[in-house]
């Protein structure tokens, strides 16, 4: 059964992002080490998006793809009324990462999220191959809302 609306209020709060004392500064690199959220919430689980467009098809190289998965992302939670401020965790699978991929990966957090906002929790996986020819990355959310009332 497709959900395609969910009763739930037009704000709430959202998650915190922090970075304790004693760990390195992660911002740069995209992410916050701690997501916190006040319960009781409900759990909003997106399965991994890639960089295909609605009709399945797939950009041609990873920033292009790395936009378009996080496009895809916002797409999926925008169907249950949430958006990239709800998010707690991400989980990023990318083929044959390097340092450049992180820095594309980096920058376009912080063009989603805001330079001085700090971005959800995340881990970034190296892998050889995701589940089509040519995918190269991979996006997994998790965010919360508020239960509805």
């Amino acid at each position: 059964m497709a959900v395609t609306s969910l009763p739930l209020p037009a704000s709430h709060p959202g998650p915190v992002f922090f970075n304790p004392p004693g760990l390195y500064d992660p911002r740069a690199n995209g992410y916050s080490h701690v997501a916190v959220a006040d319960t009781p919430a409900r759990l909003v689980l997106a399965s991994g998006q890639g960089g295909e467009n609605e009709r399945g098809e797939l950009a041609g190289d990873f920033p292009s793809q790395l936009r378009q998965a996080l496009d895809n992302v916002e797409t999926a939670l925008r169907g249950v009324h949430a958006g990239l401020g709800d998010i707690v965790r991400l989980q990023l699978l990318i083929v044959d990462h390097d340092e450049t991929k992180l820095a594309h990966y980096s920058a376009e957090i912080a063009r989603r999220w805001g330079e001085k906002r700090l971005a959800p929790a995340c881990t970034l996986i190296p892998v050889p191959r995701l589940a089509l020819d040519g995918m190269l990355v991979e996006i997994e959310a998790t965010a919360v809302l508020p239960l509805p009332r």
